[in-house]
């Protein structure tokens, strides 16, 4: 954690501002919302916090969370629905953070008692991030700054001969059909396109730009 001192001059007097920046943050302060949910998390007892940590990294190396087990694992503190996605967010905040900004585990757990979280469950929830975190950077790595993949392309070219609806035939019609992975696992989304062959032939030649581009840094 680094320690800023700013000098905050009004019209009377200077003060003194202590600024706190956080490395799981990114060396910035921490989010209102992450600290405000910090006494949430002390609720839960420390084995507890492990186990749901347990859940949060399944949801975030993409194994997907078991909502059921979470429910569980909260009811000895009473929780809330509201109170358990908060539990779920601010543990998805601090593990991906901490990973993203590689953070170590002795780190991590320093600046988590630092915001208040009880020694105890901030052992347990850095015993979890380090037993998966390599696997989780590279799970951000395969996922940040990408498009959702693309599983299939079918295509199909209509021409119409003659109509009595058109007074006169038009040109023909490419349509693609691109199949691409969905936002929740296992799901697909559908897109359907329809151009002329002309902006066809201009599409084709910026993909293969495109490729070329990408080959040459590879």
């Amino acid at each position: 954690m680094l320690i800023h001192l700013v000098c905050c001059r009004t019209t009377t007097h200077s003060v003194v501002c202590v600024l706190q920046r956080f490395r799981f943050c990114g060396d910035l302060d921490c989010p209102d919302w992450v600290l405000a949910e910090i006494s949430t998390l002390a609720k839960i007892s420390s084995v507890k916090m492990k186990l749901l940590c347990a859940q949060v990294l399944k949801d975030l190396l993409g194994e997907g969370i078991d909502y059921d087990k979470v429910g569980k694992l909260t009811a000895d503190a009473k929780f809330e629905s509201g109170d358990i996605k908060a539990t779920v967010a601010v543990l998805s905040f601090i593990l991906s953070s901490a990973a993203k900004h590689d953070v170590d585990s002795e780190s991590l757990s320093s600046e988590l008692q630092q915001l208040g979280l009880p020694k105890e469950h901030a052992t347990g929830l850095c015993k979890s991030y380090e037993d998966k975190h390599s696997a989780l950077q590279d799970k951000l790595r395969d996922t940040s700054l990408r498009l959702r993949r693309l599983d299939s392309v079918s295509w199909r070219i209509d021409y119409t001969l003659s109509s009595s609806e058109l007074r006169e035939v038009n040109e023909p019609l490419v349509h693609l059909k691109l199949q691409t992975q969905g936002t929740e696992p296992g799901s697909s989304d559908t897109t359907v396109v329809s151009i002329s062959p002309d902006k066809f032939r201009v599409l084709l030649t910026e993909l293969k730009q495109a490729q070329a581009m990408m080959n040459a840094l590879q």
